[in-house]
């Protein structure tokens, strides 16, 4: 039985190897804290559909996809503009159109358009967010 198991741990050790050296990027993740924010003049500037590089945050997602912003730390660990996400337990990917402002620290905003009552019943979590570096 011992025998089995480690036969299975040196495939497995094999084919992470051979990713590795193929140039396929591995997933990296990172628990953040997480709030939501909506397409409001009070939370966000002078035009709230638009995002920090100019992306109408309505019309650039579709089906399944959604919108998050990130503190400027989490640009320089990876998360770069048009980066698709999985943010654990909520379904379907998010991508990063939006950032915050450099006050904040180790955390994303979930964009929920209109949806104000579905923010504030999100409040604030910590979640695990994963990427595969490269992936757009």
């Amino acid at each position: 039985m011992r025998f089995v198991a480690l036969g299975a741990s040196l495939v497995a050790g094999l084919a992470a190897g051979a990713a590795f050296a193929a140039g396929k990027p591995e997933t990296r993740g990172i628990t953040v804290t997480a709030t939501a924010y909506n397409a409001t003049h009070d939370q966000t500037d002078a035009d709230p559909h638009v995002g920090a590089w100019g992306d109408n945050l309505d019309q650039a997602v579709g089906p399944g996809l959604r919108v998050i912003a990130v503190s400027p730390d989490l640009l320089q660990k990876g998360l770069r503009r048009g980066q698709r996400v999985r943010i654990h337990g909520l379904k379907g990917e998010f991508v990063v159109l939006d950032k915050m402002p450099r006050r904040w620290k180790n955390r994303i905003d979930i964009y929920m358009h209109k949806d104000v009552r579905g923010a504030r019943k999100w409040g604030k979590r910590r979640v695990k967010v994963s990427w595969k570096p490269g992936s757009e």
